[in-house]
């Protein structure tokens, strides 16, 4: 069976597009270091990337360009300043200089060096992605990488070393959760828990999980404090800020605490906590279309559904930090089954494997963290994802804009609905099981027309008229 880390489903990155951004940025750094590490990367004379099906017809939407100069740039995703970014990308276009691994300059014009193969797919995947590297002696080396979604990437022909791991509880479907669970009378959480122990020390999923929702806070402020124009040439005007302010006003918080606190000190009425669940999750998005830092989640154009249910779940019914890691925790394990099931990459199953999957895995945290069984969590999922099914991915422009950002905000609705139902329902007498949803997601995908798998050559992204003038 597959291993998959919660820290594998969950990993803070740069937006707009976990497979389009995150993977090419982390091919590009994967290819620096295993073809041309170290003392070895001052002998590189030229290099040259090609883009295959998706990554190229929506790359330039998704700024799968600019991912992959900053990977060859050396940039690490989590940590650089996201501020800088346009005034680096226009360093390189302008003086069509790289500097390769952080060193010295590399001659490479983008408008010649990445190469868009709009017409042709690489056979494994729909985002492929190679490299062709010439070097000072004559020798060349070359690799092809694929993005395969939530920003994983996989060579071609490499063997999966997460199939090598052995875990105390292996989970490769629902059932298998259910049988662990049941046998170690265990709740979900606890049970992902001593998974995690395989790669880390209890200090250190403690931390590494306090560390996600730190970021998750961080994006989810930002975008509750910044208004404009969001970049690409759709002129999508930021809206979470406005609504924030409306809500409580625009004030400046000196911690996460305080901004917390006083959200919940406003008593909201039903109507506002649907709204704050939407400013939620559009803030997150609206940070992830400005390239801005945010938690892949499992994908970054669905970065905001569990974001805004955590919150929703913080603010509304005061969750504390342990609730708090037990929800990051429980989300990881039902992401992990969708990737092992099917598919969380919207260019081979649509936006149900984004959108839908977060969903899911917001569904079944929340219902655990609200006080439910292991088998009301896992029939939350099933809810959740039954009414995502068929959901296609076609973004206006390529860009992660429309209808991507509102449709965080749906997610996260529809995640608080199934939690409610799965709490007020028998699990047995369901008639469908979370098996069964992801058996029938991955059916969807595959019999669903590629140009409903982020391609943008159908759907809106055909029938609405924008001037992309400036893209």
């Amino acid at each position: 069976m597959t291993a998959i880390s919660v820290f594998d489903m969950l990993k803070i990155g740069v937006g707009p597009s976990s497979s389009h951004t995150m993977g090419p940025w982390r091919a590009a750094q994967r290819f620096l270091r295993e073809y041309a590490p170290g003392d070895r990367v001052g002998d590189v004379r030229a290099v040259t990337v090609h883009l295959y099906g998706s990554l190229a017809k929506t790359g330039r939407g998704h700024g799968t360009d600019i991912a992959v100069m900053m990977g060859l740039s050396g940039e690490e995703p989590t940590t650089f300043d996201t501020r800088l970014l346009d005034a680096r990308i226009a360093a390189i276009r302008d003086s069509r200089m790289l500097p390769l691994g952080g060193g010295l300059p590399l001659p490479f014009d983008p408008s010649q060096a990445i190469v868009f193969h709009f017409n042709e797919t690489l056979p494994f995947h729909p985002n492929g992605i190679r490299f062709d590297a010439q070097f000072a002696d004559g020798a060349t080396a070359d690799a092809v990488y694929y993005s395969v979604g939530g920003g994983f990437v996989v060579q071609e022909g490499e063997r999966n070393p997460a199939d090598a791991i052995r875990l105390p509880y292996p989970c490769q479907q629902a059932d298998d959760v259910l049988m662990h669970c049941a046998s170690a009378d265990q709740a979900l959480w606890e049970m992902v828990w001593e998974n995690e122990r395989t790669w880390r020390t209890d200090a250190e999923i403690t931390a590494g999980l306090d560390h996600l929702w730190a970021a998750m806070l961080d994006c989810m402020y930002r975008g509750c404090h910044t208004d404009g124009v969001l970049p690409g040439g759709l002129n999508v005007t930021r809206r979470a800020s406005a609504i924030h302010a409306r809500l409580i006003g625009d004030a400046v918080y000196d911690s996460h605490d305080a901004w917390i606190e006083r959200i919940r000190e406003s008593r909201a009425s039903f109507p506002d906590v649907v709204k704050w669940v939407s400013v939620f999750a559009l803030a997150v998005n609206e940070e992830n279309a400005a390239f801005g830092r945010v938690v892949t989640a499992p994908t970054n154009g669905a970065a905001g559904v569990i974001p805004a249910v955590l919150m929703y779940f913080v603010c509304f019914h005061h969750a504390e930090p342990d609730a708090v890691r037990r929800f990051l925790l429980a989300a990881g394990e039902i992401g992990s089954l969708f990737k092992k099931g099917a598919t969380i990459s919207a260019a081979m199953g649509g936006c149900q494997a984004e959108i839908g999957v977060s969903s899911s895995m917001a569904a079944a945290a929340l219902t655990e963290g609200l006080g439910g069984t292991v088998q009301q969590a896992l029939m939350a999922a099933e809810i959740s994802m039954e009414h995502h099914l068929g959901l296609t991915c076609d973004p206006i422009g390529g860009l992660v804009q429309i209808p991507c950002i509102e449709r965080n905000a749906m997610g996260a609705m529809k995640a608080i609905t199934a939690a409610n139902l799965a709490l007020e329902s028998i699990p047995h007498l369901a008639k469908v099981s979370l098996d069964g949803v992801i058996r029938t997601m991955w059916q969807t995908a595959q019999d669903m027309s590629d140009k409903y798998k982020e391609t943008s050559e159908g759907g809106l992204a055909v029938n609405i008229s924008v001037n992309l003038a400036e893209c």
